[in-house]
Order: structure tokens, then sequence, then C-alpha cells
């Protein structure tokens, strides 16, 4: 019998710096498995060769940060039947995006030695604000098990089961303490999306919000009036919204509410 064809799997690369491509990878044993499961046509993280699509499956890691970046993710989604992506990069701006609340120029003339030789976008912004994208997979870096629900998912033809809920329930699940109730220490797991496995909160420190704002209404403002409670400054509040996904439209908002 004919061998039967697998579909193809890609693993793109914008501004970033290959976390969650390396997620993959961190997959070990499960990556075999994969492996026979999918055609890895296009991952130059992992090897030089660069199969042709169309593709798939399309997973994109990292942000818009240059006019060629604009350009080339139109490519990607041309080539692409499923659109994924993956990390705070892909899906909120990440880290980079902290440029979007400052002089990018001022950045580039003080940074480089010959800034003429420098073209950037004046902003760090998400894929799916320049092209549709089917599904976001949160994190910075991504969970791999989510990874390898959502590729199952997506083979199988189901929905990913991908945990929406705030991080108080991860922790509630695990049975850590609060650690706002218990040690007063600032805590953004109310308002965050949960999935990187509690670890900061079993370590007794507050999340940071690696995996971003809840989707449904994350109340930042409740908090942010508990994080001053607490004895935070408005400098304080407004830097715990702007790290990881600080352009996620919830925390951009609640950041600016708090400058100065």
């Amino acid at each position: 019998m004919p061998e039967k064809k697998r579909p193809k799997l890609a693993v793109w690369k914008f501004s970033s710096c290959d976390g969650c491509q390396l997620s993959l990878l961190d997959c070990e044993l499960e990556l075999l498995a994969v492996a026979e499961a999918v055609e890895i046509a296009y991952f130059l993280e992992a090897t030089r060769t660069a199969g042709k699509g169309p593709y798939d499956l399309s997973l994109v890691e990292g942000s818009i940060t240059t006019p060629h970046d604009v350009q080339r993710i139109r490519e990607v989604r041309r080539l692409s039947k499923v659109l994924v992506t993956i990390g705070a990069c892909a899906t909120a701006g990440g880290i980079q995006a902290l440029r979007n609340f400052h002089d990018v120029k001022g950045f580039i003339d003080r940074v480089y030695a010959h800034p003429e030789y420098i073209e950037t976008l004046a902003t760090s912004t998400a894929i799916g604000d320049h092209v549709a994208v089917d599904f976001e997979l949160r994190g910075c870096p991504i969970n791999k098990h989510q990874l390898l629900e959502l590729i199952g998912a997506l083979l199988n033809k189901r929905k990913p089961n991908i945990p929406k809920y705030a991080e108080c329930i991860e922790c509630k699940l695990r049975g850590t303490p609060c650690v706002m109730v218990a040690k007063g220490e600032p805590c953004l797991g109310p308002v965050v999306q949960a999935g990187c496995g509690n670890l900061c909160p079993t370590q007794g420190r507050g999340c940071y919000g690696c995996f971003g704002p809840i989707s449904h209404q994350p109340n930042t403002a409740a908090l942010a009036e508990h994080f001053t409670a607490l004895g935070m400054d408005a400098r304080d509040v407004q830097r715990r919204f702007r790290s990881f996904n600080a352009n996620a439209v919830a925390f951009r908002k609640e950041s600016e509410a708090h400058a100065d």
C-alpha cells in the first residue's frame, strides 16, 4: 500500500529569542511521535532543509518589527492552511513592545554607531495585527505540553484543550497558597491566563504575567488598586503591566492609566 501522505508542518521565526521554537525541540521523546505524524517541512532552528509550501500547519514565533517582517508574514499566511502564533512575542508583541511607549529613533541614535543602517518600525506588534490567525498559544515561553496538545488536536480536527482560566485557578488546583493573601506579595495571577504550571507562586513569588491577560474581562483596574493598597506607587504598578505582554490590550491600557 502507498504510504499515507503526512501533513506539512512549518515553523517560522520573526523578532524573538527562539525560546518558543526550542519548546518544540524540548519535547524530546514526544518529538519522535510528532515527526512520524507530520512532515517537518520548514524549521530552520532544527534543520537547514527548507521544503516548499503550501503548509498544512504553520507555527509562528516572534513579533512584527521591520517592514520586511510585514511582507514576510503575509507570504507565510498565503502559504499556510492553518496559522498558529506561539508565544508572547507573536501573540502580543513581546518584551520588545516596550518600544511602543517611547521614541524608537532616540533608542537607535543612542545604541548604534551608524543608525542610518537600521530599518525598523516604530512599534513591535502581534502577528494577528497583520494577518488572520487561527489559534494563539500563549506563554514566554510556551508550555511544551500545550504545544503537543495543539498539534494533536489539529491533526485530529478537534478543538485544542487549552485552559483559558486565570492563574489563580491553577494555584487552587495545586494547593498553592495565595502569595498576595499569605505574604502581601503583588501577583498578576487574578488577570493572567494559566499555563506555566504555577511556576512562580510555588516559589513564593507573585505571577509576572508570562501567559498574558485572560481573554474574558480581566479586571486589571481592581488588581491595580490592590497593588496600591500593598504599598506600590504608580510607577511600580505601571511596570507590573509592562513586561512580557506589555502590548496586550488589557495590560497596555492599565499601564497607561498609571503613566507619569
